[in-house]
């Protein structure tokens, strides 16, 4: 099956270098591209200069190279997006949809992340405040082509979320929905540490007349102890002399099953098996896979 007009992503953040939990992420979103003709996308989330590690940026680029990934157009950067960002809390923020909240998190450790309203119609001033988009008391539910039907109730679950911190940082989840719409994105594959963030999104989209991308969230490599692969925990960056290796591994934690003959492959030649034989259906139907079962 082929799918010219499929335009999916990779949208890694600077905080660290990729990791085995950044490649299967990366190699899922780059075969189901593809797999049909689409395109394939890269575009550096680097809306948190505090919290970027210096090189990061161009170490990610040369791992991407190194393990044979070919994107299409320029790589695109959200910290040249700030005036669309801006120009979009405004609209939010004039139309009474979004309002300035000058809560801690002290003040809101008690209530489990789900923020209770306290700043909803106090009217403050958005300057030296953070910036929250109201959200209605409705479920929004999706289907995922990995994790089936996912649904969340906004109000109870989650309550007004923050579009840009008090720092005047942006937030992901505006960003996010404003640039894969930019961007034409039709498809949205990505690790399931962000299937929670989907209904946020799905409102978000409603509220601006974007349409919404089919998504597919694979399941999170985690650590013996339970903590996932990240940037922050022990996750080693990936060797550029290990990449036909690392992508084997990668293919089997997404279900694909390499011939053994693929075993002294480089990493182009496992890419294009990749791509030939692609079933986004293989994909283990979990939201974690253990690392030590992969080796």
């Amino acid at each position: 099956m082929t799918d010219a007009s499929y335009i999916g992503r990779f949208a890694p953040t600077p905080s660290g270098y990729l990791h085995f939990g950044s490649l299967v992420a990366a190699l899922a979103s780059y075969l189901d591209a593809r797999s049909v003709g689409g395109q394939w996308l890269l575009r550096m989330e680097d809306l948190d200069p505090p919290r970027e590690v210096a090189g990061a940026q161009d170490a990610i680029l040369q791992t991407l190279e190194a393990y044979g990934f070919e994107w299409d157009g320029a790589l695109e950067r959200q910290s040249t997006r700030h005036a669309a960002y801006d120009a979009l809390i405004e609209r939010l923020f004039g139309q009474g949809l979004a309002y300035a909240c000058t809560c801690s998190r002290k003040q809101l450790e008690a209530f489990g992340g789900i923020y209770p309203g306290t700043c909803r119609n106090l009217g403050h001033d958005p300057h030296d405040a953070a910036i929250r988009l109201r959200v209605p008391e409705l479920e929004y539910r999706f289907s995922d082509r990995v994790q089936g039907e996912f649904r969340q109730h906004l109000g109870r679950e989650v309550g007004d979320f923050v579009i840009r911190r008090r720092d005047g940082l942006y937030a992901y989840q505006l960003a996010v929905v404003l640039d894969d719409a930019w961007q034409g994105i039709t498809d949205v594959v990505r690790g399931a540490d962000l299937l929670d963030s989907t209904p946020r999104q799905l409102y978000l989209q409603e509220l601006l007349g974007f349409s919404q991308p089919r998504y597919l969230h694979v399941p999170l490599i985690i650590q013996p102890d339970g903590h996932k692969l990240g940037k922050s925990y022990r996750s080693p960056p990936l060797p550029a002399d290990q990449a036909a290796p690392l992508l084997l591994r990668a293919l089997r934690a997404l279900g694909q099953q390499p011939p053994a003959e693929l075993a002294d492959a480089d990493a182009r030649e496992l890419l294009a098996w990749g791509i030939a034989h692609w079933d986004a259906g293989r994909i283990p139907r979990s939201r974690t896979l253990a690392e030590a079962q992969l080796r």
